[in-house]
């Protein structure tokens, strides 16, 4: 996956965006004509959507985790279903960790299966026999948002703070993957991570349609003093410089950094570089989770790479658990009387 162009971010129009206005209105025609279609399928079980309304990483994933957890605080037995992004499988699969690495399964499941069952599967309703198999009674869908296939119980819809939804417009001239009215109409609520102008006025917005907003961070998972070294730090994430930002303000001594793509498969020759670099300048390497499990059950040079990597690991929290576990509730009672 490629990083966004600059145009996407900027708040004024620009000409790359003029110019693609064409094939953007055509784009979000058929993009809000396919949400627009009634569910092929609906689960048995209360399904909750975790999504974006633009292309790219927003923390999705640590969102899943922490719903994983308030659910399980309930009594409940959470399972996820993702499509696998950046793995090859395209049949529904039951993740395994001991079997299975990010090529196969993609590193959000790898991730994703160290707090419950989950499930891979391009064709979301494919996947409920298998999440049924695993005893599953809420289903915590990682993206899909856009997806119609599935009947969606509750949606939530993770927005950065600091990127908003960019420009506004829709992709290619700008980052939506669909037009934001037709998005929003389909929203329960949005989740604000973190601060910034772009998200306040996101927040006004969805405000005005009447929508739940909250209002959450990531957080390290650990409190710890780190050093005496300084590091290198490298992401392959939506956005890596919002890592090395969290890093600084965590108190990791950084001297160097490195981005990578969205989903970068790691190759023996960034290794070897990124080792390198960081025994030239005598310092220690750190990463994602998400990059991390790229790493595992490689051999040679990124076996080396992961061996010397540590492992800056965030969690999400909410300013208002209470009020997102409510709504789990709520959602969990409706489908009951289904």
């Amino acid at each position: 996956m490629i990083r966004p162009p600059h145009f996407w971010s900027l708040q004024r129009l620009s000409v790359p965006a003029l110019l693609l206005a064409p094939v953007a209105g055509l784009y979000g025609w058929v993009a809000g004509r396919r949400m627009r279609q009634k569910p092929k399928a609906t689960a048995a079980v209360p399904v909750i959507c975790v999504g974006n309304y633009v292309v790219g990483g927003a923390g999705k994933t640590p969102t899943a985790l922490a719903l994983a957890r308030i659910a399980r605080a309930q009594g409940l037995n959470p399972g996820f279903l993702t499509r696998g992004y950046g793995g090859t499988t395209r049949e529904p699969l039951v993740v395994d960790p001991d079997q299975h690495d990010a090529a196969r399964v993609g590193d959000e499941a790898l991730l994703l299966a160290e707090a419950g069952p989950v499930v891979i599967s391009p064709d979301r309703p494919a996947a409920l026999p298998l999440l049924a198999s695993q005893g599953v009674d809420l289903i915590i869908m990682d993206d899909g948002f856009q997806n119609p296939s599935l009947r969606k119980d509750l949606s939530l819809i993770v927005v950065d703070g600091a990127a908003g939804v960019g420009n506004g417009r829709v992709f290619p001239a700008g980052p939506l993957r669909a037009p934001l009215r037709t998005q929003i109409i389909r929203t329960d609520a949005v989740i604000v991570v973190g601060d910034g102008k772009p998200g306040d006025r996101m927040v006004r917005r969805v405000s005005r349609a009447g929508k739940v907003v909250l209002k959450a961070r990531l957080e390290p998972a650990a409190i710890r003093v780190w050093g005496p070294r300084s590091f290198l730090a490298f992401a392959g994430i939506g956005r890596p410089e919002k890592f090395f930002n969290t890093l600084d303000a965590a108190g990791v001594p950084l001297t160097d950094v490195k981005g990578f793509p969205d989903h970068h498969a790691y190759t023996a020759e960034d290794a070897r570089k990124l080792i390198a670099r960081a025994e030239a300048d005598k310092l220690d390497l750190i990463t994602t989770s998400k990059d991390y499990v790229r790493l595992a059950r490689k051999d040679g040079d990124l076996a080396a790479l992961r061996a010397r990597t540590k492992v800056f690991e965030v969690r999400m929290h909410f300013e208002n658990e209470a009020r997102v576990a409510t709504l789990i509730a709520d959602v969990v009672r409706r489908v009951a009387t289904r």
